[in-house]
C-alpha cells in the first residue's frame, strides 16, 4: 500500500489564493513538472489527472514535455508498481 504525506494548509492561504484544493494540488504539480522535480507521471497523479487531461492541461499553459530517459524509467516503474506492463 502505497504511504502518504499531508500538510496543512490555513484556510486563509487557500481563500487567498482563489483556488480549491484540487485546483492547488494540480498547481503543485505544474510547479514541480516545471521545475523538473517531477516527471510527468508522478506531476500527473499529484494532480490526479489522467495522462490525456494532464498533457491538455499543460498544453493550455505553453508548457512542453519534457519527457528524457529518466522520465520514461520513472514512468515505467510506476506501472510496474500498478501492474499495469
Amino acid at each position: 500500500m502505497p504511504s502518504t504525506v499531508s500538510f496543512e494548509i490555513p484556510e486563509e492561504v487557500l481563500r487567498a489564493s482563489r483556488l480549491t484544493e484540487d485546483e492547488l494540488r494540480r498547481e503543485l504539480a505544474i510547479h514541480l513538472f516545471r521545475q523538473e522535480k517531477l516527471s510527468f507521471g508522478k506531476a500527473r497523479e499529484l494532480a490526479e489527472l489522467s495522462v490525456w487531461e494532464f498533457q491538455q492541461l499543460l498544453g493550455s499553459r505553453g508548457i512542453s514535455v519534457h519527457y528524457d530517459v529518466d522520465a520514461y524509467e520513472s514512468d515505467r516503474e510506476t506501472l510496474k508498481k500498478l501492474g499495469r506492463i
